[in-house]
């Protein structure tokens, strides 16, 4: 792909978000970075047996946190912050690529080729998706669904402008509910392609 773009995909927990950024990384031929991310930092910087995914988008323990200097002693900040760094970097080289999560809206957005998608869904179908993935019960599936949100909301509050979910901060807030995950992606994707079309 000649022209740079960014596509960035944020979710509720159980809205099948993570699903579409596969699916549209898959139709643009884009990297895609997830979980995945820590593994390519931890290779960049030579970091065996490296146990990063543990702090990933986990808010920062404030009690256990301090500042100094500009330099912080918590292992979930450190780790954001490697995150955002190299998100920034790939994006300063022209790169292209899907990012799921990591606040890549609020730091990439001063780039023409980002494009942010915020995916929702209905409570009931993010319950039987998380049902069906993690083999728990429905009072399971609702706290697991809540917890995460939880934590995804401060993670993202704590380190943004920006607030989580709101629509203002987004090309596209969907719900996913509504035509399921594949025509959700057909419609971010013809948002995608015609916003490339308008910036040729």
């Amino acid at each position: 792909m000649a022209k740079q773009v960014i596509i960035s995909v944020s979710r509720e927990y159980g809205s099948g978000g993570h699903k579409i950024a596969e699916e549209l990384a898959k139709r643009f031929s884009l990297p895609y970075y997830d979980r995945n991310l820590l593994d390519e930092i931890a290779h960049e910087k030579e970091l065996k047996d490296h146990k990063l995914h543990k702090y990933d988008e986990v808010p920062r323990n404030i009690i256990f946190s301090r500042t100094v200097r500009g330099y912080s002693n918590s292992p979930e900040e450190v780790i954001a912050r490697m995150q955002f760094d190299y998100l920034r970097k790939k994006a300063e080289k022209g790169d292209s690529f899907v990012v799921v999560g990591r606040c890549a809206e609020d730091i990439l957005k001063d780039f023409d080729a980002m494009m942010s998608f915020f995916i929702i869904a209905d409570m009931e179908t993010k319950l039987q998706l998380v049902q069906e993935t993690r083999k728990v019960s429905r009072e399971e599936a609702e706290s697991i669904i809540r917890r995460h949100d939880k934590k995804r909301k401060a993670y993202h509050n704590y380190y943004c402008q920006t607030k989580w979910g709101d629509a203002r901060n987004y090309d596209m807030t969907i719900n996913c509910s509504a035509l399921g995950i594949e025509k959700t992606t057909d419609i971010i994707e013809d948002y995608i392609r015609m916003k490339m079309e308008m910036q040729e």
